[in-house]
């Protein structure tokens, strides 16, 4: 089940990233899906699911928003990895 959400938008945004205003929602919902995901918010799942794609495509996603698709740091790691032992 999906809610649909208006926002307004200044016509002039659509000419300025050069879009049409529904490329310009699924590039919004993309940009917030992959900043909710780099700040830990949600999931690789949800934030796919949020940006309307798969979860292969949100990965692909990732790299042209210079995203890692990992959420740990390699201390974490390193700390899980001594942890494992």
């Amino acid at each position: 089940m999906s809610v649909p959400v208006t926002i307004d938008v200044p016509e002039t945004a659509f000419s300025a990233i050069r879009k049409s205003p529904s490329e310009f929602a699924a590039e919004m919902r993309l940009a917030a899906a992959v900043k909710w995901y780099e700040l830990g918010m949600i999931s690789q799942e949800k934030a796919a699911e949020i940006a309307g794609i798969s979860r292969a495509d949100f990965i692909f996603a990732l790299a042209r928003f210079r995203v890692s698709p990992f959420q740990s740091t390699v201390d974490e790691i390193k700390e899980d990895l001594k942890n494992a032992d």
